[in-house]
């Protein structure tokens, strides 16, 4: 477990020092401030507004930002190693293959959620300051999202960047993974959907294996209980899914994938020819 840690701290310190951390935490930031420039929390949507009204807005912009983001940075950690030869060094240091490479996981995992959490922290300072109301249970179950699609696309990360030979080929795929995901929210499923004649529970049940579509939407579900928005589909989600039972599925099952595709890269990882 010290040989954990540390791996994780190292990893820490190496992304603090790196231009693309430097780069997230400005997106992320910056859409927080921004959002309150342009008078987010005064405006009003569906009878929402003050901070209730900006992390509507928030979410729904991290659904595009985050996964690819943490897509990008991560693949590049284990290819990268192994294409800078870090693997001759790292079979001479009395550490673990494991703790090496769950160091590496927990490690990112901090440095991708930290700058997204404490963006949403300083809108519930500012909002304090303000005197509004701060809701809770909102910022819990958004918290509780974010932190469950940055596991998941880390996990996904993790596997593509053991199987890639070089740091190119990792962002190629990675890349591809996020446009696929993306693509499978409406576009692909709506064709599938009306060439193949699939009955609406099938294509409900295909679109919640994506890990975007859960995501986004369980941003819906919290600010629209009776999911209006999708039409008929509602009706499959809700019949199957409570409103808080939706939302623990969209928090449980991102974490397990993410924890899944890990575990599979890690295998591989162990198993394969590292330098």
């Amino acid at each position: 477990m010290r040989h954990l840690w540390l791996t994780a701290w190292a990893d820490i310190i190496e992304s603090l020092r790196a231009k693309w951390f430097i780069v997230y935490s400005g997106v992320f930031g910056g859409i927080v401030v921004l959002l309150f420039v342009f008078g987010i929390t005064e405006s009003r949507i569906m009878g929402f507004t003050g901070l209730t009204r900006l992390l509507i807005t928030y979410i729904q912009l991290t659904i595009a930002i985050l996964p690819v983001f943490v897509l990008i940075t991560t693949v590049r950690s284990v290819a990268g190693d192994r294409e800078a030869g870090v693997f001759e060094y790292l079979l001479s240091l009395p550490i673990s293959l494991s703790a090496w490479f769950w160091g590496r996981f927990l490690g990112r995992f901090i440095v991708v959620f930290l700058p997204v959490f404490l963006a949403m922290i300083g809108a519930v300072i500012w909002t304090a300051i303000k005197g509004a109301d701060i809701p809770w249970g909102l910022f819990a179950s958004y918290t509780g999202l974010l932190l469950a699609v940055a596991w998941c696309f880390l996990g996904i990360g993790m596997l593509i960047s053991t199987l890639a030979r070089s740091a190119d080929i990792a962002q190629g795929l990675a890349f591809v993974v996020w446009l696929t995901l993306l693509l499978f929210l409406d576009l692909i499923l709506l064709g599938i959907m009306i060439r193949e004649g699939l009955p609406s529970e099938t294509a409900v049940a295909i679109s919640l294996i994506n890990p975007l579509q859960v995501f986004r939407t369980a941003a819906m579900v919290l600010f629209d209980p009776q999911l209006v928005i999708l039409g008929p589909s509602a009706y499959v989600i809700l019949d199957n899914f409570s409103e808080a039972g939706y939302i623990l599925w969209a928090i449980a099952y991102p974490v397990l994938l993410g924890t899944f595709c890990a575990s599979i890269g890690y295998y591989l990882f162990k198993k394969g020819d590292l330098p």
